[in-house]
């Protein structure tokens, strides 16, 4: 049985001791305690951001990978400006112990909000530096409570061929399905976005709730999320299904392994003239290579 968020008891939205972990990171840090315009109040997480430059506002919002609206990058801001963000209902459910359906606003008030900059590499070769807001998904994990039998997580998005005119085609395979093997899922680094630049999600950039992954490339950060599923087996996941030769599941961020119709050694930073050398794990590898041990990231890519 899925429980309606309704049904929450005061003492169930937030562990005392992650709650006083809470208060221990938001006292130690240098933080800056924030508020939007929509209401929503935010610590900016200095220590696990990039100090490298945002990318401006303008460019993130207008050039994207949104393949639900259009295989174009710069339409994408027009044909979904109209996507009804509210009511939204994100489901929680498979091999967990504490499944739920959740409204997306009381969700976002179940957890503090961070702001984290992160950099951010499309597979195409492009790459920009946003500064992110939301919630470290570890925190949804952990009270989902996953059973022994979870290994990954399984993020599925919103499919309404009505709102979304990509979907129409069959480019793809429709609803777009992403995956994170558990510990993936549970890294710190891992955040489900509601926002950006200090405002709510813009509706192109996957409004009102996307995965983050800083250390892959793009395509994994599914977007206008409506379902988390805890399954034990991978997922089939949607570009590793229509092209299991250029996208592998895991979508590390690998300059030396090239995609089969361009190299992966450059990147071009939106807003920059020169390309610059990629980054293994698109920069974060002191805080992500050992969840790789032992694994060939040459074949497993």
């Amino acid at each position: 049985m899925i429980e309606k968020d309704d049904d929450i008891n005061i003492s169930e939205i937030t562990g005392k001791t992650l709650y006083l972990n809470r208060r221990e990171f938001i006292a130690s840090a240098a933080v800056a305690v924030l508020s939007t315009k929509t209401g929503l109040s935010y610590v900016r997480n200095q220590d696990i951001s990039t100090n490298e430059g945002q990318t401006s506002f303008d460019v993130v919002a207008n050039y994207n990978n949104f393949y639900e609206f259009s295989m174009g990058k710069t339409d994408i801001i027009d044909l979904a400006k109209n996507l009804k963000v509210r009511p939204w209902s994100v489901s929680v459910e498979g091999l967990i112990n504490n499944p739920r359906v959740y409204d997306i606003d009381k969700l976002l008030r179940l957890f503090p909000l961070e702001e984290r900059i992160y950099r951010f590499r499309c597979v195409e070769g492009w790459s920009m530096v946003v500064p992110w807001l939301g919630f470290p998904l570890a925190e949804l994990v952990r009270r989902c409570q996953p059973q022994s039998s979870a290994r990954y997580v399984e993020f599925v998005t919103l499919h309404d061929t009505r709102q979304m005119p990509g979907q129409r085609t069959n480019v793809l395979t429709w609803p777009y399905v992403e995956g994170l093997r558990l510990d993936e899922a549970l890294h710190p680094l891992t955040l489900m976005a509601v926002g950006m630049y200090g405002e709510l999600l813009p509706n192109q950039n996957g409004a009102p709730l996307r995965l983050v992954v800083p250390w892959k490339y793009g395509f994994k950060s599914a977007k206008s999320i409506v379902t988390l599923r805890f399954v034990e087996h991978q997922p089939l996941t949607t570009w590793n299904v229509t092209s299991p030769k250029e996208y592998g599941f895991y979508a590390n961020v690998n300059p030396r392994v090239s995609h089969p119709r361009w190299s992966q050694a450059k990147e071009h930073r939106l807003g920059e003239f020169t390309k610059r050398p990629t980054m293994m794990f698109n920069g974060y590898a002191d805080q992500v290579a050992h969840l790789y041990t032992g694994i060939n990231l040459t074949r497993d890519f």
